[in-house]
């Protein structure tokens, strides 16, 4: 992986690592609302900085494992810790790599598998980021096309709209409305036709009927 500093930032993989819980139990942290709103949304994901995480520690039965919070500093040997989402450089992740290069996101993983593209900086729950200075820097060394209002609009913060994965706190469903049932009625020989017009009425409502002959 290519050192250069990069800020500290998690996934829910390295969330879930860091407190010693399932990667399911990180998520349903997020739909609680216990765990803030994503610091950064990149290609879809969600991802938080380490000082968004750490607010967690000693909440409730939640607690960090000093040794994994150990492992995961050294596993980023240029990593530094960012308080504040203002001060996080431009982060892609394969979607905005692929706008900024104008292609499309297979043509980017393509690349990334045969070792075509600069390798990322980052690679946090199973998906990398990259600078975008390290994009720009490996597509002039390249002589790939770059976009330059994809990278305009990137520096300005404006991204593409885009959702995070994963479950969110959704509003109760609603359970459908349903119309009471016909009301049974009694048919003699005497009046067939209004019998007949009162089953075709049912049927056409989507319901079943049931005939129980009477003496």
């Amino acid at each position: 992986m290519t050192q250069v500093r990069v800020p500290f930032l998690l996934g829910h993989a390295e969330i879930a690592s860091l407190y010693r819980v399932e990667r399911q139990t990180s998520q349903k942290w997020r739909t609680e609302g216990a765990l803030a709103a994503p610091d950064l949304v990149a290609s879809g994901n969600p991802y938080w900085l380490l000082a968004t995480v750490m607010r967690l520690d000693g909440v409730g039965d939640r607690h960090v494992a000093q040794d994994q919070l150990t492992s995961y500093r050294t596993s980023i040997p240029r990593g530094y810790d960012v308080q504040d989402t203002q001060d996080l450089p431009v982060i892609l992740g394969i979607q905005e790599v692929a706008r900024v290069l104008a292609r499309d996101a297979q043509a980017i993983s393509r690349w990334r598998n045969r070792r075509q593209i600069a390798e990322a900086d980052l690679a946090l729950s199973g998906s990398p980021l990259w600078l975008l200075e390290t994009i720009l820097a490996d597509a002039h060394q390249r002589q790939r096309t770059i976009v330059p209002a994809e990278v305009a609009k990137l520096r300005a913060g404006q991204r593409a709209p885009q959702k995070p994965r994963g479950r969110r706190r959704g509003t109760p469903t609603v359970p459908p409305h349903h119309e009471p049932l016909p009301a049974a009625r009694t048919f003699t020989v005497a009046n067939q036709a209004a019998a007949a017009e009162f089953l075709s009425s049912v049927l056409a409502q989507g319901y079943s009927v049931v005939i129980k002959p009477q003496h």
